[in-house]
């Protein structure tokens, strides 16, 4: 409302001023106010691309964020788990390719411990469902469930089983923990 004010205003002065001048200084006028516009409409279609071009680069780096996949593996079966997008899970993702004993707890759970703590700042807890890959943070291990286990307050969520839930329960010896490629 207000542009269109200051529009109707503009608009009545160039009017008065029109009519008191001859007709070469009224096109000088016009000219200048078209070239204006036109600046103007260069400036917006440049934003307009640049916005474009930011929106686009975030989204490639949400898309490579989403896609963080670890291979667990040991002589005989390999399990494949999707990461979250937490601190812990980076912060394990930093650390592979990892090989280490794994060792199996209770009677739902394979663990095996990174070289270094995960970082559980905006990490959320672990639901303890089978097929979840989780963190314990009072111990510093990693955790991979095959069964269900009562979720607590110091048990955080890396991520999901996307392959080979079955071979959980059977990991022995040592593991290679690594950058899951596809390959």
């Amino acid at each position: 409302m207000r542009k269109m004010t200051i529009l109707l205003i503009f608009a009545v002065l160039m009017w008065c001023v029109t009519g008191c001048q001859s007709p070469a200084s009224t096109q000088s006028i016009a000219d200048e106010s078209s070239t204006a516009e036109q600046a103007r409409n260069k400036e917006d279609e440049t934003q307009s691309q640049e916005v474009e071009n930011l929106t686009e680069s975030e989204s490639n780096n949400i898309e490579e964020e989403e896609t963080m996949k670890i291979s667990v593996k040991s002589a005989d079966n390999e399990i494949i788990y999707e990461l979250n997008n937490s601190n812990a899970a980076k912060t394990l993702y930093e650390q592979l390719p990892l090989t280490m004993e794994v060792e199996p707890f209770s009677n739902n759970e394979m663990t095996f411990y990174p070289p270094q703590k995960l970082d559980t700042s905006d990490t959320p807890l672990s639901s303890g469902e089978a097929g979840t890959l989780s963190y314990y943070s009072p111990w510093g291990d990693v955790v991979m469930f095959y069964d269900y286990c009562n979720p607590n307050g110091s048990l955080y969520g890396l991520g999901e089983v996307v392959s080979g839930k079955e071979n959980i329960e059977k990991l022995g010896g040592t593991i290679t923990v690594s950058i899951y490629t596809g390959e």
